[in-house]
């Protein structure tokens, strides 16, 4: 079974950010870092009136966690909405998250593909991921091997383990591409070099079925892709591998 992630993550997105609102912004996650939640809510609670959509995300995190305020997943999901409204890609993947699960919104897969879809095409590898697991296991879409292949080689390129885990198991059963041990074992150990632990005993069971060549062969791919994917020159060669 393909390993997906559900959990809301803290990313950055780019963005063109007024400098007092930047300060503000950083001064509030500086606090929020160090438990002074008192601190981060004032300023998140400020940014957010403002409509700033960075300061609106962060104290929807401080609503879904329940730090500096009564935990409250509904008004977590009605700030995601919010910043979601003005295009926000982090918004986008957290609100997706809620309605995967059903917290604070009433659970749809579709609603989830969507604005997961959103925050991908922003570039979000976390995104690109969960996209690419709801494919695979046919959640809230016709399940679609090809179209989880896509998405899993995006973020891959963007060094995001899971997908590079997950994509060699596509490769090892043959899941919208055609069956390659040598391409799992590439994948295998590009995310075993991230510190995958699964992907590591996977990268060992395909060396059983490869040939000394062939590891040689293989480990020389993915020791290249590995320097292109940390170098930022890996994108766009992914149909290929």
């Amino acid at each position: 079974m393909l390993r997906h992630t559900l959990c809301a993550l803290t990313l950055s997105s780019a963005l063109a950010l007024a400098p007092a609102a930047h300060a503000g912004l950083e001064e509030g996650i500086a606090a929020a870092n160090v438990g002074d939640f008192e601190t981060a809510l004032s300023e998140f609670q400020y940014l957010a009136d403002m409509g700033y959509a960075p300061g609106i995300y962060q104290l929807a995190q401080m609503y879904e966690s329940g730090h500096g305020v009564a935990k409250n997943q509904r008004k977590a999901a009605q700030l995601y909405q919010q910043a979601v409204d003005k295009d926000y890609a982090d918004a986008m993947f957290s609100l997706a998250v809620m309605y995967q699960e059903g917290r604070g919104v009433k659970l749809d897969l579709q609603r989830a593909v969507s604005l997961f879809k959103g925050a991908a095409e922003k570039g979000l590898a976390a995104a690109q991921f969960n996209l690419g697991v709801m494919y695979t296991n046919g959640e809230g879409v016709i399940k679609d091997y090809q179209s989880a292949i896509d998405w899993y080689r995006k973020a891959a390129a963007q060094n995001y383990t899971l997908a590079q885990f997950n994509l060699a198991l596509m490769y090892y059963e043959g899941l919208g591409v055609a069956k390659s041990i040598e391409k799992s074992y590439i994948w295998n150990t590009i995310a075993e070099y991230n510190g995958n632990d699964d992907a590591s005993t996977s990268r060992k069971l395909d060396e059983k079925k490869l040939q000394p060549e062939e590891i040689e062969r293989a480990k020389q791919k993915a020791d290249d892709i590995y320097e292109k994917i940390l170098a930022g020159r890996y994108a766009g060669e992914g149909r290929r591998l």
